[in-house]
């Protein structure tokens, strides 16, 4: 079982990344290529397991058309998790 890091910014950026992929209506893969990363990566971040860097989240940012900060961005406080 992969392990899942409890912090809500993690959680956030999960969300926003997996949010801004299917907005933007790419696959994982293509998401992959477009950072530089493997899709098994990027899997991995949509779930929450890994703790990525300044320079992926900018990446990511990048390959998906949106401000890094908009990948950082916390839900409403109603909507966090306890």
């Amino acid at each position: 079982m992969l392990e899942r890091y409890a912090h809500p910014i993690i959680d956030a950026v999960a969300t926003n990344v997996r949010r801004a992929r299917h907005a933007g209506g790419v696959t994982q893969e293509e998401l992959a290529g477009r950072a530089g990363l493997s899709s098994r990566y990027v899997g991995s971040i949509e779930r929450g397991s890994v703790v990525i860097s300044i320079i992926t989240l900018v990446h990511l940012a990048s390959a998906l058309k949106v401000e890094p900060a908009e990948l950082l961005r916390l839900p409403p406080r109603r909507y966090r998790r306890k």
